[in-house]
């Protein structure tokens, strides 16, 4: 049985990790939730784990497993490396634990397969973190397209580009799920999921290797439905800094900025195109889309331990593993037995990242 089968009030959340996004981001969402109570944090480093359990604002652990033993933690979220999500949501789930993890959930769709079922099996909540998915003005676009405002789609594009990374970043690590492609390119598969649906196939992908670090550092890919709808997406390091996406339809169009990491007290704006080619831009009010994905997370527990069971589960397992069989496919055609990686391209990259650092 799930540790919290009989609790009640605030879901009572342990930290497994102490990285600078959970800091950043998340830690803020936890505390503002009526639905969460922070209660524990976890690290490798002691002294560390201390410091960030005095800045947070709760106990700390040195160590992980000593904080899954806890009978009153009932959930973790778990902002680890992406080799590491794998095992530790694996025992979070094993220690009757609810889970929120970091996108991606894991490096590989069978390990992403196994947590899920391993979820439904012990009646358990598992979410990824894809915090963008719970702004609203996202939801406003998928009305908008499923109302036929722009007709009958067409094409979806998307891209997501960061500035260049230090040396010593983690996502320069293969042995820890480095590479643009676990790091970026899963928010432009994601929002063609999220506007397209999971029928989606892999028709082509393309990425770029840096043989110093071992990733790719940035790619592209083609995917296409059935009914002949495509979408682009482009992703990577060393870019200006640029999140956007794109919806074309037969009689308009229409997309945002700074679509996956938007600050609550932002304002979003949606921006369309009609058939005459007049262009207007709509700003719809501001959000914060983790402390919506923390509330939309507490309320799945909830839900579940009404009903001894998540409801939502096959529904959200089902897009998470076709994610991950997207992500898996465009590896696999970017990296043909004949592909090398282009020293020239990549050396050149990290002189420009020197040059702009």
């Amino acid at each position: 049985m799930p540790a919290d089968s009989a609790a009640v009030g605030p879901l009572r959340l342990g930290v497994l990790g102490t990285s600078a996004f959970a800091g950043r981001r998340m830690v803020a969402a936890f505390h503002a939730c009526p639905g969460t109570r922070l209660a524990a944090v976890a690290g490798r480093d002691a002294a560390r784990a201390r410091r960030t359990a005095e800045e947070w604002g709760c106990s700390f652990h040195a160590g992980y497993e000593e904080l899954l033993r806890r009978p009153d933690i009932d959930a973790v979220y778990v902002p680890l490396p992406n080799s590491l999500h794998h095992p530790w949501v694996r025992r979070a789930l094993h220690s009757g634990k609810h889970v929120l993890a970091e996108k991606p959930l894991t490096t590989e769709p069978g390990q992403t397969a196994e947590l899920f079922d391993l979820a439904a099996e012990r009646g358990l909540v598992l979410r990824e973190n894809y915090a963008f998915e719970h702004h609203g003005r996202h939801r406003t676009a998928r009305s908008l397209v499923d109302r036929g405002s722009i007709g009958q789609v067409r094409h979806f594009s998307s891209s997501f580009g960061i500035p260049p990374l230090p040396p010593d970043d983690i996502r320069h690590r293969p042995d820890l799920g480095g590479g643009a492609l676990l790091d970026a390119g899963v928010y432009p598969v994601r929002a063609a999921q999220y506007f397209l649906g999971d029928e989606l196939r892999v028709a082509g992908a393309s990425l770029r290797w840096d043989p110093g670090y071992g990733v790719d550092v940035g790619g592209s890919a083609l995917l296409r439905r059935a009914d002949g709808v495509t979408a682009v997406l482009t992703f990577g390091f060393g870019y200006r800094y640029g999140a956007e996406y794109d919806v074309w339809g037969s009689t308009g169009r229409l997309g945002t900025r700074r679509a996956f990491a938007l600050g609550a007290a932002d304002v979003p704006v949606l921006g369309a195109e009609d058939e005459q080619g007049r262009c207007r831009s709509t700003p719809l009010d501001p959000e914060d889309q983790y402390l919506a994905g923390v509330a939309a997370f507490a309320a799945a527990v909830r839900e579940a331990r009404a009903r001894g069971a998540d409801p939502a589960h096959a529904a959200v397992a089902a897009r998470a593993r076709r994610t991950a069989e997207l992500v898996a496919r465009i590896a696999e055609l970017a990296r043909t037995p004949d592909d090398e990686p282009t020293p020239v391209a990549a050396g050149a990259w990290r002189a420009e990242d020197r040059w702009r650092s």
